[in-house]
């Protein structure tokens, strides 16, 4: 028997440690079953041992219901953090800890799944043109957005790669994705030459603080704190800015750029295989979300192509 929320502290390190789980991961995580713990404290079963499926059916109810106070929630939510609690009741299986999953018999809510977010082509072309001018931030900035496009990398991969990851004359990019798997990204000549101008203008700056970085994208404060790896929080907030320059959709973010990435291959005849793998999804399930095609290119492809269309 042991304290559920000691326990959730050990999953947390071990999903940062060996599972290699992005910020993002271990606060969704986190949140879930905080959530989760605080109603089962609530009710008097705050142990491993008290933790039964009635009272995880009886959670996602009252999730579900809003009797929380946060009103009615999407399928797609409770499908979360469900899963959470099957992720984190799996690990204490494996440890020992409990005699079975309660979460198992729970019925997972099927999910409507929308269309990923997208921009289109020329969107693209505009966001890429924003940052102007010959300053480190705006070359910095620039060579970041080639970057995400011409790779569909994922930006914790993007902040978390080092110049020795780079091949720029071979034109590509190693990364390291969930679980620290790694795989290799293609550049596009457009990103090989922004990287380029960038890289020169981030060793003189390096050379100049007399200071040595492995990351690829640097920070730009002064001080202490100065040409420090940039984080993941600190491209979202650029992109924004940048889109907001743009006069693009301000709920963007660096994931629809992953999206618009995958969709503008398949658009133009890539296979899904190949798009799967440039991706690093396992599952070719996941990628099959990116199938969909815009009605005016499939309408005009037929009236172009069917015999009898006209």
């Amino acid at each position: 028997m042991a304290d559920l929320y000691a326990s959730l502290e050990e999953f947390l390190t071990h999903l940062k440690s060996l599972k290699a789980a992005s910020p993002h991961t271990l606060r969704a995580y986190s949140n879930d079953l905080v959530q989760f713990i605080e109603f089962a404290r609530a009710r008097g079963q705050g142990t491993t041992d008290a933790v039964d499926v009635l009272l995880v059916r009886e959670w996602i109810r009252h999730y579900r219901e809003g009797k929380d106070g946060g009103g009615a929630r999407a399928k797609s939510s409770m499908a979360r953090k469900l899963s959470a609690l099957r992720s984190f009741f799996r690990w204490l299986l494996e440890r020992d800890e409990i005699e079975e999953n309660p979460a198992v018999a729970v019925r997972r809510p099927k999910r409507d799944r929308p269309l990923p977010r997208f921009l289109d082509e020329d969107e693209v072309e505009r966001l890429l043109e924003t940052p102007e001018g010959d300053d480190f931030v705006a070359v910095r900035d620039r060579a970041l957005l080639e970057l995400l496009y011409s790779t569909g990398t994922r930006v914790a991969e993007v902040v978390g790669a080092d110049v020795a990851d780079l091949d720029l004359a071979g034109g590509s990019l190693r990364v390291r994705g969930k679980g620290k798997k790694e795989r290799l990204c293609i550049l596009g000549e457009a990103a090989v030459a922004a990287l380029d101008r960038y890289l020169a203008l981030r060793d003189r700056r390096l050379a100049e603080a007399g200071r040595r970085e492995t990351a690829i994208f640097l920070n730009d404060r002064r001080g202490p704190k100065g040409l420090r790896r940039l984080t993941d929080r600190s491209v979202r907030r650029l992109l924004k800015e940048y889109l907001a320059k743009a006069g693009l959709d301000p709920k963007a973010s660096p994931h629809t750029i992953r999206h618009s990435f995958a969709t503008h291959l398949l658009n133009r005849g890539a296979n899904l295989r190949l798009v799967q793998e440039f991706l690093g999804h396992e599952r070719i399930t996941t990628t099959q979300i990116y199938t969909h095609l815009d009605v005016k290119r499939l309408t005009d492809a037929y009236r172009e192509s069917h015999p009898r269309a006209d």
